[in-house]
């Protein structure tokens, strides 16, 4: 089965059954020691993009909001054991053409990374997907809020919802990637709450 560390803010590195190690947005935190087969980048901004903390394979492969939506087309890439399809990411501070979001297919459980977002209208698509763990922003300010929050985990119907993105003060306090007051407060269907530095089998 896969294991899951949550390095705090938006950050997560994923090993497959099979030994493939992901790392979603990197960022801050710790635990990229582990040399990465790949790295998933939603978009640009610095708190989302810092590959070059990452240990890395020589044959890593990167991909980024660049390469996972070309030429108005969500690309989707097949990885040793590992699905990744980009998805539509945006709101009012990301536009929809420098975002996107990933639904992971890895070790029989579906995945849902989806960058800053707000509540979009393809969302209405995914309860047919029968996503495993949504891992849901929720800081108010740059993301949703957790009352936005919840109503997306309405219409994407996961069987897990984890509060992620929680603390708009990462940019004045460098130590601020979690706000646990911020996912208590969620309300979302089945709540999981993960902290920073933890590990999950999935």
């Amino acid at each position: 089965m896969a294991t899951l560390l949550y390095q705090g803010h938006s950050s997560f590195r994923l090993v497959s059954d099979s030994g493939l190690v992901v790392y979603i947005d990197p960022y801050k935190g710790n635990g990229y020691n582990i040399p990465a087969d790949v790295i998933l980048v939603t978009h640009q901004h610095f708190d989302h993009c810092r590959t070059d903390i990452v240990t890395k394979k020589d044959d890593c492969t990167i991909i980024t909001n660049f390469e996972a939506y070309s030429d108005g087309e969500y690309n989707s890439f097949e990885i040793n054991d590992m699905l990744v399809e980009a998805v539509p990411a945006y709101n009012r501070n990301h536009p929809k053409e420098e975002c996107v979001g990933y639904i992971i297919e890895v070790d029989g459980r579906t995945l849902y990374f989806p960058g800053d977002t707000g509540i979009t209208e393809e969302m209405k698509e995914y309860p047919a997907r029968n996503i495993d763990i949504f891992f849901v922003p929720m800081d108010g300010v740059y993301t949703m809020t957790v009352d936005e929050a919840k109503q997306c985990c309405e219409i994407v119907k996961a069987k897990y919802c984890v509060p992620i993105h929680t603390a708009p003060q990462y940019q004045r306090d460098d130590d601020k990637l979690y706000d646990i007051e911020t996912a208590e407060k969620f309300e979302g269907s089945i709540k999981v709450i993960i902290k920073p530095g933890e590990n999950i089998v999935i």
